[in-house]
């Protein structure tokens, strides 16, 4: 603290940023860690700001020297989806036997949900090599303590990453202890995005039979259908999802969109012009849009409103 004016809070900042320009240099852990033995009180009462980036990034070490696993691995997700061009995985005490001995399978799968947050692409080779530390995590923790759900999360972040071939083969890892409808979920959008439908279908609907009053599954497979160009599956899809949630939102917009694509009803899109307003997703409410106005024979003055709707 002496180059900061023994101000620990200018200590921590500076720390900090060392960590930020080389995550896998021990040396500015070694301070913090000096830093925490000498003002555990300051640092702890610095370190619950969690709204910043320097203070989470703080935060996961000092909890990791606290023998807070769980909590450590939550906060080092957290930064990586905030600023995932960074490797914070190569931090040292990431890779430290300690920690991936004792971390949990469901705190490093919320982790590893974390580092998604903020949706960066992160199918590319360099981040691929940056979140190496992440896929050893994984496979040490998934060998240590296997349990469905923790695997089938962190499935989505091998498949994120472009890991494809290492999702499935955890999906069915998680299949051998238990077989679970976020398994199914999670093998579905994986079969999504190597663009093969008739197995996300199938996945989707390994999915429904495990839990057959999910609302979402059956328009997670309507949308598919739609994708496909079936439109009466889609519609069909929906309806049964409407008889689980009536007055669900999302679903009554989807009815409308697919009912006016199939149809050309000009009632169908009116509804989904009065409902996408209220669409929480814009992406989805435009690619509802998108379906509608594709109906036979609908008034001009509609699809031109419904159009109106997409560039809100």
């Amino acid at each position: 603290m002496a180059h900061c004016g023994g101000s620990p809070e200018a200590s921590v900042h500076y720390v900090v940023g060392a960590i930020a320009s080389a995550p896998e240099d021990p040396e500015p852990y070694t301070v913090l860690a000096e830093l925490w033995r000498a003002k555990p009180a300051e640092l702890s009462e610095l370190t619950r700001d969690a709204d910043s980036l320097r203070t989470v990034l703080a935060q996961s070490y000092i909890r990791f020297l606290q023998d807070d696993m769980d909590g450590a691995a939550l906060a080092i997700g957290a930064v990586t989806g905030v600023q995932p061009d960074i490797a914070w995985g190569r931090a040292p005490w990431f890779g430290d036997a300690r920690f991936l001995g004792t971390v949990s399978a469901d705190a490093l799968a919320e982790a590893a949900m974390r580092t998604m947050d903020y949706g960066h692409d992160l199918d590319t080779e360099s981040m691929r090599e940056r979140f190496r530390p992440w896929f050893h995590a994984i496979e040490v923790v998934s060998a240590r303590r296997p349990s469905p759900e923790p695997l089938a999360k962190m499935a989505i972040l091998l498949r994120t990453c472009g890991l494809v071939d290492a999702s499935f083969a955890l999906c069915d890892q998680a299949d051998s202890i238990e077989r679970i409808m976020l398994t199914e979920v999670v093998r579905a959008g994986t079969w999504r995005k190597v663009g093969d439908p008739e197995q996300t279908v199938a996945a989707f609907e390994r999915a429904l039979a495990l839990d057959p009053a999910n609302w979402s599954l059956y328009l997670d497979l309507a949308d598919v259908r739609a994708e496909q160009g079936d439109f009466t599956a889609a519609v069909h899809l929906v309806d049964r999802a409407l008889k689980l949630a009536p007055a669900e939102l999302t679903l009554r917009a989807a009815g409308a969109a697919y009912r006016a694509r199939l149809t050309g009803s000009p009632a169908a899109l009116s509804e989904l012009i009065e409902l996408a307003q209220q669409l929480p997703n814009d992406s989805y409410r435009d690619l509802l849009i998108d379906h509608a106005c594709a109906g036979p024979d609908l008034p001009a003055e509609l699809v031109a409103a419904a159009r109106r709707m997409q560039d809100r």
